[in-house]
């Protein structure tokens, strides 16, 4: 059991290794690993297929011109998740000013589908209506499963700055599922 997971780890290395090297073999490779982890993060964040397209398109071209600047598998991890989630926040930032509201922008949902398709959608549709700082986190926490020390580094928030925002994000979703009833 251990041998294989030695020899599991060395392949991943490898691609980065030779990307790192101008290998486009090697970067295809790391795409096509890590294509649906960026492009769940755009989808939740923004709820629309074609968005979170381009948005995943332009995380891979940030990170084709940057991969030599990725040190191991588990910083590319970090690195995906950190760019995906700050592209998510600028898209978003960039369009409110034109007048384009959240819900225009898109729904995003709790990142496990709840048994009921109606609760499914008024729980994406009350998700969209946080605040940005809300909204990502609790993304990043339900969609990514990680744990607030993994959410500090990935947003630049101190950590209970993130607990924070899970808080108040749950605690006003409560509220407005309770509202909702």
């Amino acid at each position: 059991m251990t041998a294989s997971l030695t020899v599991a780890a060395v392949p991943a290395r490898t691609a980065l290794e030779r990307a790192r090297e101008g290998d486009a073999d090697a970067f295809a490779e790391i795409l096509s690993e890590h294509e649906a982890m960026v492009f769940s993060i755009a989808f939740h964040f923004f709820g629309d297929r074609s968005v979170a397209e381009e948005s995943a398109q332009d995380v891979f071209l940030q990170l084709y011109r940057r991969v030599r600047d990725i040190d191991s598998p588990a910083h590319l991890i970090f690195w995906l998740r950190k760019v995906a989630s700050r592209r998510c926040i600028d898209e978003i930032r960039r369009k409110r000013p034109r007048g384009i509201s959240l819900e225009a922008v898109g729904e995003i949902g709790m990142m496990v589908p709840a048994a009921d398709p109606l609760l499914d959608r008024l729980l994406r549709r009350l998700v969209a209506e946080l605040p940005e700082a809300q909204r990502i986190v609790i993304t990043l926490r339900y969609q990514e499963d990680l744990d607030p020390s993994e959410i500090c580094d990935i947003v630049g928030m101190p950590v209970n700055t993130v607990k924070s925002h899970l808080h108040r994000g749950i605690a006003a979703l409560r509220k407005k599922l309770g509202d909702a009833s």
